[in-house]
């Protein structure tokens, strides 16, 4: 069975995983995490794209971010797992792959599922057991987007940047979203979204997005898909209008 092409769209914000090979880890000391994270950021100047939030975990990697251009995020993993993996190879003394071959994606609905995928993102080591408190955990984007504490690689999204909230206001919101544990439904959604490569979304967000790429892209069960009419307007036109 071929595999699914990913769906990658400037200006839209997408969910990104890679794995560590078989699950294996891809972190083995401390110091590999501000390795990864100068080479994160030097593929992000690269690339122009914006990360929003992020996770450095023993053996995956989560990032949230919004490209500039469709191909943008592919030339990003490319660039940075490349120069991770040389980095991790000569220091180990070791050779092979690093991560596994396919990282996973899905497109998120900024207005409705943006906050959610980040507290999901942010919340990993806690669900891992690794820490009681996200800010606890050193390898985030939680101390930044909660605590208000610098970090070079963040570019918040306009959503975050609240226009009648100030900085400690804005920060205070956020962390209280991280009281309550995530509803189980949003995360099986997500999770869902990610492994069958589907944009995190619903209703007109999806609508728009299956117009653009021609195709159906909703999660939804096994059944005879609905027609999809090839797109009348450009790329970027409807991207706009998301």
């Amino acid at each position: 069975m071929p595999r699914r092409p990913r769906i990658h769209l400037p200006g839209v914000p997408i969910h990104l995983v890679q794995r560590g090979h078989n699950r294996g880890a891809c972190f083995f000391t401390e110091e590999d995490y501000p390795a990864y994270r100068a080479w994160l950021g030097e593929a992000l100047k690269k690339t122009g794209c914006a990360l929003h939030a992020y996770v450095l975990m023993t053996n995956r990697v989560h990032l949230l971010l919004t490209p500039p251009t469709g191909q943008a995020v592919s030339q990003l993993v490319i660039s940075l797992g490349r120069r991770y993996v040389q980095y991790i190879n000569k220091t180990y003394k070791r050779t092979g792959t690093l991560w596994d071959s396919r990282y996973k994606s899905s497109l998120v609905h900024a207005e409705d599922d943006l906050l959610t995928c980040r507290r999901y993102i942010e919340l990993n080591p806690v669900c891992a057991g690794m820490v009681d408190d996200p800010a606890a955990y050193p390898w985030s984007s939680y101390r930044a987007n909660g605590l208000g504490q610098p970090d070079a690689l963040l570019r918040p999204h306009a959503l975050y940047l609240s226009p009648d909230r100030k900085a400690q206001a804005r920060q205070a919101a956020y962390r209280a979203l991280f009281r309550s544990e995530l509803d189980k439904e949003a995360l099986a959604d997500i999770r869902l979204a990610l492994n069958q490569g589907r944009p995190l979304g619903k209703g007109r967000f999806l609508d728009r997005i299956e117009q653009m790429i021609g195709r159906r892209c909703e999660v939804r069960p096994r059944g005879r898909p609905r027609k999809i009419g090839r797109p009348d307007v450009t790329e970027q036109q409807q991207v706009l209008s998301l």
